[in-house]
């Protein structure tokens, strides 16, 4: 049987993982549960999500399938965070002579959840129509992601990678963390690239330990089991009650959806596209960077680097029109929130200078407002500045904001460049850390 749960959380507590995780340690009492346990990231611009919009999924081989049901239940009800309004859990259960009946309807729910805007009522419909026992709590959507994350749990083959979450005793919850900073940092050298996003080295900041009240320790991030255990291995904290690794869709770019006008992007969903950069950036109040991107039709639309993205700004704040870039990120209020760009090309740049005297080869100087240029020496004349081209200080190639702004899902240009080669393709590649 699979087990899938989501929205558990607040934004003051609570975590669907550490819920997962302490479903899997209790319900060893029905049966055996096998396999990895997945975490799911739905799509990043819902507003409605509590943290990180993470759904959860494991399996249980057990022949007491009514009491572990009721076992789940009755430990959501009890741990969810039913007293903030944005959370509304849900629980949908699989049973093993269901799974290949529903595979092919569950990965199709579990793709349009990452990338799509789905209603509670799209799940409640899927769940009715192909008789999955669930249950939905308060408005119920939670169903949306329980749902999704059991069409991930049937359907192996999407691009994964890890994560060790490491769980606060119960007594230090909503308490400073007790991390030693300096064991991460040797640990985040000692394994990267084969993990990521533990210290942000530009910004000097530990990004694997959160803040908010809920469970979470510390989290690493990595290209397998052994790699994100041995990390954290490494590092010196406070006890730890429970851990748990998960297979997961983050670092994947799973939630982008390629576009070819910008008439066909929507609000609420992540693209990547390829544009013409139109305007030069301007950096707005609140230090954000906005400019216009064009695409071969005509439209346009804005472009932002935002804040939090911190040293990536001054990368965007180089452009000019006439750039080709190969933007990724998601839209809000009709804004493309960069994640990660590719240049392809740059605009050749031009500053205009007093013209040169074809006779001596000295400059020129101005004759007056409007009456262009004359050489002293020479008595020479010309109408108008000379355009001098001017060496640009941006390359080509990949870029990506720093892992202090990363969205869970981007994919870390550390992973790009593995594929990169896999493919035996060229190309710079910046990695942000």
């Amino acid at each position: 049987m699979i087990i899938a749960i989501d929205d558990t959380d607040s934004r003051e507590g609570m975590c669907t993982t550490y819920l997962c995780a302490a479903l899997m340690d209790e319900l060893k009492e029905y049966g055996e549960v096998i396999g990895s346990p997945i975490l799911i990231r739905l799509n990043p611009t819902i507003p409605y999500k509590t943290r990180g919009n993470a759904s959860t999924a494991f399996e249980i081989i057990t022949e007491e399938p009514e009491k572990v049901m009721g076992h789940v239940i009755s430990r959501v009800e009890e741990l969810a965070e039913l007293q903030s309004d944005m959370t509304n859990p849900g629980i949908v259960f699989v049973p093993d002579n269901d799974q290949a009946r529903v595979k092919e309807e569950l990965r199709d729910f579990f793709l349009k959840a990452v990338r799509e805007v789905l209603e509670i009522e799209d799940a409640k419909n899927l769940i009715a129509e192909l008789g999955l026992p669930s249950k939905g709590l308060k408005n119920g959507r939670g169903l949306i992601g329980a749902l999704a994350a059991c069409g991930a749990m049937l359907n192996p083959g999407w691009d994964y990678t890890y994560e060790y979450l490491a769980y606060r005793e119960r007594n230090a919850w909503g308490t400073p963390r007790e991390v030693d900073e300096e064991s991460v940092r040797k640990a985040d050298l000692a394994t990267y690239p084969d993990t990521w996003d533990t210290v942000d080295c530009a910004n000097d900041l530990v990004v694997c330990v959160p803040h908010a009240g809920d469970p979470v320790l510390f989290g690493i991030r990595g290209n397998s089991v052994d790699v994100v255990t041995k990390t954290s291995q490494m590092i010196e904290s406070e006890p730890v009650e429970r851990y748990m690794v998960y297979k997961t869709d983050q670092g994947t770019d799973l939630h982008l959806i390629p576009a070819e006008r910008i008439s066909d992007i929507r609000d609420m969903h992540s693209y990547t596209i390829e544009v013409t950069v139109a305007s030069h950036p301007e950096t707005i109040r609140g230090g954000h960077t906005i400019f216009s991107i064009r695409d071969e039709h005509g439209d346009e639309m804005d472009c932002a680097a935002y804040e939090p993205t911190k040293n990536f700004r001054e990368i965007v704040r180089k452009f000019i029109p006439g750039d080709r870039v190969i933007f990724s990120g998601s839209v809000k209020n009709s804004t493309l929130n960069i994640e990660k760009m590719n240049i392809v090309s740059l605009e050749e740049k031009y500053e205009s200078v007093n013209p040169t005297c074809p006779e001596c080869g000295k400059k020129m100087k101005s004759a007056g407002k409007g009456q262009g240029y004359r050489c002293k020496k020479c008595g020479t004349s010309a109408d108008s500045a000379e355009p001098v081209k001017v060496k640009r200080d941006l390359e080509t190639g990949t870029y990506e904001v720093p892992p202090c702004a990363r969205r869970h899902l981007a994919m870390p240009l550390v992973r790009c460049l593995d594929k990169k080669e896999e493919k035996g393709e060229d190309g710079k590649i910046f990695p942000s850390r």
